[in-house]
């Protein structure tokens, strides 16, 4: 395993997209591993905090297509996987594929989509195929899914069950930028769409090949995994919560220290990988019971979380 391909890919990335969007270097860095292990995210924002300019400037430093769509409540799941027209010259129908046929798609507001348009989106998120008219296409790799939520405006939209997002691997948000940041984007000469358009790409397909794939050769000790163990099932035997982490979670947040832990110099993961990695692979995962708010839910699974013995204090 070649470690300094981690480390090189991640700055490289993170550099890149920073120079439109400011000072969110740590919520690039979770898309970024979000992306390498193969995993959607699920970013609840409010309007305006710059999710379409990361998106693509994303896909423009990994050479990717990119794809925005704007959900509305009379979108059909033909409209995302695509359809089947007749071609009046040639005499037969022709495939003509819809906008998640690309490499890094927004799904802007899923949650005012129908549950049939958000099942045929979360489909081919799951299986990374999609079936139209009975003949299956493959979607193209890589293939990342960002889904975003308004947290503040519930009229005319249809909330996602807990099943469907528990498939997403990571839940984040971006938030507003401090004021010295902010000072600087309003001074820029130039708008974030030109710094978009003047952004190369940065890393080779190879490269990204490799990241999404030797990852898995970053070990975890029993202890560790344990460490890992221990804050899932303090989850779920939580009061406050309705239920815990499912065993998809526990998955994710294993394959999230290793990726983590590659792309700070490692061949193993160590307990701060798991804790750093945790409220953001973890909390969306969690059902709220008693009237739990989402603020009160991150304040207890923090609390499980420092509960929890580190291993290798001892040591």
């Amino acid at each position: 395993m070649q470690l300094s391909k981690y480390k090189e890919y991640h700055d490289k990335v993170v550099s890149s997209c920073s120079q439109v969007i400011v000072g969110k270097g740590k919520q690039i860095s979770l898309m970024l591993t979000c992306f390498v292990c193969s995993g959607h995210i699920l970013l609840e924002d409010i309007p305006g905090t710059g999710k379409t300019m990361l998106l693509r400037a994303f896909a423009k430093t990994i050479g990717g297509k990119f794809r925005r769509i704007q959900i509305t409540p009379d979108l059909l799941p033909s409209d995302l996987t695509g359809i089947n027209f007749y071609n009046q010259k040639s005499g037969e129908f022709e495939f003509r594929p819809g906008p998640l046929f690309s490499n890094v798609v927004l799904a802007d507001e899923i949650n005012r989509a129908t549950p049939r348009t958000q099942s045929s989106l979360l489909e081919a998120m799951e299986e990374r195929q999609i079936t139209v008219d009975g003949k299956t296409s493959r979607l193209e790799e890589p293939f990342l899914v960002m889904a975003t939520q308004n947290p503040l405006e519930s009229y005319g939209t249809f909330p996602l069950p807990d099943a469907q997002i528990d498939r997403f691997f990571m839940k984040i948000s971006l938030g507003y930028m401090t004021r010295e940041q902010e000072k600087r984007v309003l001074k820029r000469p130039d708008s974030s769409q030109v710094l978009i358009d003047r952004l190369e790409q940065v890393v080779s397909p190879e490269d990204t090949e490799y990241v999404r794939r030797a990852y898995v050769e970053v070990k975890m000790s029993d202890e560790v995994l344990d460490y890992l163990l221990n804050i899932i099932e303090g989850t779920r035997q939580e009061s406050n919560f309705a239920s815990g982490v499912s065993t998809r979670g526990a998955i994710a947040l294993y394959k999230a220290a290793q990726v983590t832990a590659a792309f700070r110099g490692r061949e193993y993961v160590i307990p701060e990988d798991i804790k750093d990695m945790a409220p953001h692979v973890l909390l969306h995962r969690i059902s709220n019971g008693n009237g739990l708010t989402s603020a009160s839910a991150a304040k207890h699974l923090n609390q499980i979380i420092e509960q929890v013995k580190v291993p290798l204090e001892e040591l």
